[in-house]
Formats: structure tokens, C-alpha cells, sequence
């Protein structure tokens, strides 16, 4: 059988097709001959069902394309898994853009409508942009050739909580969060605001980021902070009164970075979900889906990570956040903030 190369591809000549279309899935069929992507070339070369593309044995051919080996290790993974799978090419599947091969279900192939996994392999030091991820497997190859499949999925968060913020209290900035001294009861124990000082409802203590949005709602107003600076045009009483207060405070302490994390609290907040501070799992905010009372609280569900829009991943630091999720029982949600508003993204570890 002559294997011959037309641009990216490889081409094979009768009985290709009934040979390995047919029978088990590669490539896309020419008449009786089939056309293959390179990997699936490297592929038959490795199994020894072709001899040579052109002269060139399996060895040889792996170095005829950048990325062609790490491809062939993800490629062989999914073949030895009982997968057949397709290069995502446009004319050979339906919506290839942004993967790499096209799975299909155990037991089904190209001439099949079921799609399992849509995958792309990037080598453990690429740079991955947000948003190249969702609908889409990723599948990493780390420096000792391990292969690790990260699904990542666009997802809408939503929770029941719902809160009456009927409340009009003061409250006073200090440093980097905010008081509320002597707090309506409900505050904290319907809508999970803040954290008591005591059990003898003395104060309550807010972030920066839940004064804020507070402040917003016209829940909490600020008085007797005259002595913090004001801002450029306006008088230290006349900053301490308005939002902007307490929003200059946060800009101060995080830049921009406090901006993104307001619109992302009071998203998830119009969800009826409540964010708390997610510090301790190296997160922005954790999540609670249905508060009814902090006295019978669960668990949290998420873990959020608030991001511009046009972040670029390391593979590492994904699998590092998805495995911390992982092990406190939590999925991995990403919040990537624009002017267009805020798209969600969960990330997880899958076994194909």
C-alpha cells in the first residue's frame, strides 16, 4: 500500500479505506484510498500497519511537525482507552475549531452523529488563553510524557438564597474592611454578611467588597470617618458618606483587581448565591448555593477565581487549582470579567 504526502496530510491508496476507515475509524475517506492526518499516519506507522510515509519510519516521521509527538501520546492514549477518534479538521467534523481530535462514544466512530470529547493537547510549559477553554477537553503532556485530561465547561451559576435587605445601618472604615457596630441580627444570620466579632452581636465586620456592595444596596451608610483622607475635589465627610468611600478603600488596597471582584460578588449575590472569602483555598470567593440560616450551613460548593477576560493559563497552575479544589470537595470555577459582563467556567479533572 503507497502512503504519499499532500500538504498536511497522508494519503493512502485502495484498499485504504476498507482497511482502516471501515474497520476502525481513521481518517476520511478519498473513493477506496483515505486521507489521514499526520498523527493518525504516526499512528499506523507505530502499530507497523504501514512501513514507511515516503521513507520515512515511524521514528523519523514524529519529527515531521511541531507538536506531532505530543498529539501521538494523547492520540495513543484514547486508542488504547477503546476510543476511536477523529482530527478536528474542517470537512471531516462538525465545529473542530479550538480542538484537536474529535471523540467519539465507546463502541461508535466518524460515521456515527455522537460526539464523547472534544480534545486539545497543549504540552505542560504552552500558554493557554481563557478564552480558548469551554466545550473542550485539555489535555496536558507534562515533561515525563504523563498525560493529564482537564474537562472545562461554560456553566451558569445560580443558588436559591434569597435575602429582604430591609436594613438601614452605619458603619465605620477601618483599615481594609468595615464595621457595623451593634447589627440587626439578620445581617448575618439570614444573609450571611460579614463576621461577628463576638456572640453578643457587638459588631459585625465586613470586607471591603461586601461594605461595598452593601453600600450600593443602601444598606449601610458611613458616618464619623472624617479623618480618612478624601478623595481629590471632595471633603473627608463627603468621602465618608458616599459609596465611593468605601470603593476608593478597596482601589487603594487591590487596584483593579477589587473592581472585578465587586461585579463578581454582586452577580453571584443577583444569583442567589453567597460569596464568602475563598483565602484560605487560594481562591476569591467560595460559594454557598442555598443559606437559609447560617446556623444549619452546609458546605461550600465552589471555589472562585476572579480574572480579566484576556487571561492566558499555564497548564500548571490550572492543574494546581482543579487538584486544591478537588481535595476540599469543591469545583473550580473561574469568573473572567469584562465590559460585556462576566462568563463563567468550571474546570475539573477527568478519566476518559
Amino acid at each position: 500500500m503507497q502512503a504519499h504526502v499532500e500538504g498536511d496530510l497522508v494519503v493512502l491508496d485502495a484498499p485504504g479505506r476498507e482497511r482502516f476507515y471501515d474497520s476502525r475509524g481513521y481518517g476520511d475517506p478519498r473513493g477506496d484510498g483515505l486521507a489521514l492526518s499526520r498523527v493518525e499516519a504516526a499512528h499506523l506507522l507505530y502499530r507497523g500497519d504501514i512501513d514507511a510515509v515516503e521513507g520515512r519510519g515511524f521514528e523519523s516521521f514524529l519529527t515531521s511537525e511541531p507538536g506531532l509527538a505530543a498529539r501521538f501520546l494523547v492520540y495513543k492514549n484514547l486508542r488504547d482507552r477503546g476510543f476511536y477518534l477523529s482530527a478536528a479538521r474542517e470537512g471531516w467534523v462538525d465545529d473542530p475549531a479550538g480542538a484537536d481530535f474529535i471523540v467519539f462514544p465507546r463502541g461508535q466512530g466518524p460515521w456515527d452523529d455522537a460526539v464523547e470529547y472534544r480534545v486539545r493537547v497543549v504540552a505542560e510549559r504552552e500558554s493557554v488563553p481563557a478564552d480558548a477553554l469551554g466545550d473542550v477537553v485539555l489535555a496536558v503532556v507534562d515533561e515525563e510524557s504523563e498525560l493529564t485530561y482537564l474537562e472545562t465547561d461554560h456553566i451558569d451559576v445560580s443558588g436559591s438564597t434569597a435575602t429582604t435587605l430591609d436594613w438601614s445601618v452605619d458603619a465605620t472604615l477601618l483599615d481594609d474592611r468595615a464595621v457595623v457596630w451593634g447589627p440587626p441580627e439578620g445581617l448575618y444570620h439570614e444573609g450571611f454578611y460579614g463576621q461577628p466579632l463576638d456572640d453578643q452581636g457587638t459588631a459585625l465586620q465586613l470586607s471591603l467588597v461586601e461594605a461595598a456592595y452593601l453600600a450600593r444596596e443602601g444598606v449601610i451608610s458611613f458616618e464619623g470617618n472624617e479623618g480618612r483622607d478624601a478623595s481629590p475635589g471632595q471633603s473627608a465627610h463627603g468621602a465618608a458618606d458616599g459609596v465611593e468611600a468605601v470603593v476608593d478603600c478597596g482601589r487603594e488596597a487591590e487596584g483593579e483587581r477589587f473592581d472585578r471582584r465587586l461585579s463578581v460578588y454582586a452577580d453571584l449575590r443577583g444569583r442567589g448565591v453567597v460569596p464568602k472569602t475563598g483565602f484560605k483555598f487560594g481562591a476569591d470567593f467560595r460559594t454557598y448555593a442555598d443559606v437559609e440560616s447560617v446556623d444549619a450551613l452546609g458546605h461550600s460548593e465552589l471555589l472562585v477565581r476572579v480574572l480579566p477576560a484576556n487571561h492566558v493559563f499555564s497548564p500548571r497552575d490550572l492543574s494546581l487549582d482543579v487538584r486544591l479544589a478537588h481535595g476540599v470537595r469543591k469545583r473550580m470555577v473561574f469568573a473572567f470579567t469584562s465590559g460585556d459582563g462576566i462568563e463563567w467556567l468550571t474546570v475539573g479533572r477527568l478519566t476518559p
